[in-house]
């Protein structure tokens, strides 16, 4: 028999945790204030003294702490990369040119500011109010080919994008460039929160400088997304050719055992060539909008992985200076010395390894390394100093632990802090919602009550269950309901909005809307949370 109101579908005990009540004394105000403190008070001296920065990347600035998320766009030239961003801000940016050739050869920030306007890279640099001041480093080929386009902008309010000259296939574009276009690359990977690597679905030859690029950018797959572009202009067969070949291909480049996730569509404001695949490329538009908008929820956190990345790699380059320099004799000799600890730097690797139990991967890759090796001046470089170490690690073992709680206190305080405006704002509300209309939002704005439509044949099937007054218990349902071979928990979700009026046995009407709900989800759809209005059953519309 059924007990009312109890779902024949039991769920799961529940766990829930409880957190004792002492807090920690408040340490920082904020999370961005707490990582630039934990930086300059702890992680920058280690850095400082090592010669991190000569090494591997500039010193952090403020302006890198505070800055609003930055997505980067990388990709062939016309792959799409300019008009992607036009399409999200759904409107033209100073300084943007798009065409078939080769046109944005420049590296552009798109950022917001009060008046349009262009700002050239040579005064990008020197504002502190931007986290550009460390690129003047790339030299002058460098800044005249970086600008920011500043505009009034709804998207720009919570997001930058910076719009990258397109890669070409061949050798000769990378000798022209001047500056060293994949250590640019890599500078901005390290500080943006989004890097999305475009492709066209209509030619897909992945060049040796972009597999090089790809490559440049392989310890932030984290930050990874792929977008194949223009895939109206092909057909559904042909589609599948392409991302099973794009996804072969990133395979080898990247490497990494989790897939990188590809979004597949057409992502500019023109009607689709080959109209076959919309409802795919509308469910793929959805997705990586859901995923930019949640950037800027995500930024704090984003910041602090960025921190703890930097921190292992500036440990393992204190331990690897400092043993060269214990190697290093007081007087004679030393060049010699130099060259023989620079060719066998390899050793001194895995034995820092083993001393220190350092997992290889924290390693900076050994040729590279190499290579600035060979300019420096080992007799300036310091022994190993505990206590700058020691630092590190506590801020590793237990303030980013305290920072991680504030973390979650700020998301939690700002939950709709998401990217609004421009192409974010088409698909909420009204019949382009995406799935309007279709699965239990079908008959939304139809007089009839949907279900009515098949349930004749529905009262059949319920007048075999022997019903008692009208009524058929839960176990009777249940047996006809698991014929669908939905699992339990999804049976369970539906009895419980088949129920309307929870007395655990459901009525004629009840039980076609059961039904129609497992014809829902059988059909690929979703289930709502709630019963919509339209599917609640006439006779139940007061309760």
């Amino acid at each position: 028999g059924s007990r009312p109101g109890v779902s024949p579908f039991p769920k799961q005990m529940q766990s829930t945790f409880t957190l004792d009540g002492k807090k920690d004394p408040e340490l920082f105000q904020n999370v961005s204030e707490g990582l630039k403190k934990l930086y300059r008070t702890k992680l920058f001296p280690l850095e400082d003294t090592y010669r991190f920065h000569d090494f591997h990347s500039p010193a952090l600035e403020d302006a890198d702490f505070d800055n609003k998320p930055m997505v980067l766009l990388v990709g062939q030239y016309s792959t799409g990369k300019t008009t992607f961003i036009r399409h999200l801000m759904e409107q033209d940016f100073p300084g943007m040119r798009i065409g078939p050739e080769p046109t944005t050869d420049s590296f552009i920030a798109v950022m917001h500011g009060e008046q349009e306007g262009l700002i050239p890279g040579n005064a990008l640099v020197v504002d502190p109010k931007k986290p550009f001041r460390k690129l003047n480093a790339f030299g002058n080929a460098f800044l005249n080919r970086f600008v920011c386009a500043q505009m009034p902008n709804a998207v720009l309010e919570s997001i930058s994008i910076i719009d990258t000259p397109g890669i070409l296939s061949g050798e000769k574009q990378r000798l022209s460039r001047g500056y060293d276009f994949a250590a640019v690359l890599e500078w901005f990977a390290e500080r943006v929160d989004r890097i999305i690597l475009l492709f066209d679905a209509h030619k897909l030859d992945i060049s040796d400088e972009f597999s090089e690029v790809i490559r440049a950018l392989k310890n932030h797959e984290d930050k990874m997304r792929v977008v194949l572009n223009k895939a109206d202009q092909i057909g559904t067969q042909q589609l599948m050719r392409v991302y099973g070949a794009l996804m072969w291909s990133l395979g080898k480049i990247v490497g990494t055992p989790e897939v990188i996730r590809v979004y597949i569509g057409s992502f500019w404001a023109q009607p689709l060539l080959v109209p076959d695949n919309r409802k795919l490329f509308e469910a793929e538009e959805q997705d990586l909008f859901k995923d930019i908008q949640g950037l800027p929820r995500n930024a704090a956190l984003r910041k602090l992985n960025d921190l703890i990345k930097r921190a292992r790699l500036a440990k393992v380059h204190a331990y690897i200076i400092s043993s060269l320099k214990k190697e290093m004799p007081n007087m004679f000799g030393k060049d010699n010395k130099k060259k023989e600890l620079i060719a066998n730097l390899g050793e001194i690797y895995t034995r820092i390894e083993k001393e220190h139990q350092i997992s290889p991967g924290d390693f900076p890759k050994l040729a590279k390394m190499q290579e600035i090796l060979a300019n420096q001046d080992f007799s300036k470089f310091q022994v190993v100093k505990p206590k700058l170490l020691e630092a590190v690690e506590d801020m590793l073992a237990n303030d980013i632990a305290k920072l991680m709680t504030l973390v979650r206190q700020e998301e939690a305080a700002m939950p709709s802090q998401s990217v609004q405006g421009g192409a974010f704002e088409g698909t909420m509300n009204g019949p382009f919602g995406h799935g309007y209309g279709e699965g239990a939002g079908e008959g939304i704005d139809e007089l009839e009550w949907v279900v009515a439509r098949d349930k004749p044949t529905y009262d059949e099937i319920f007048y075999t269950l022997s019903p008692v007054n009208g009524k058929v218990s839960g176990a009777m349902a249940k047996k006809e309901m698991v014929k669908s071979k939905l699992p339990n928990t999804v049976l369970g979700k539906i009895w419980k909005l088949a129920d309307v009026d929870k007395d655990g046995f459901l009525d004629d009407e009840e039980f076609s809307l059961a039904n129609h709900l497992i014809k829902v989800k059988l059909e690929g759809h979703e289930l709502p949370t709630d019963l919509p209005e339209h599917l609640i059953p006439p006779s139940k519309r007061g309760l």
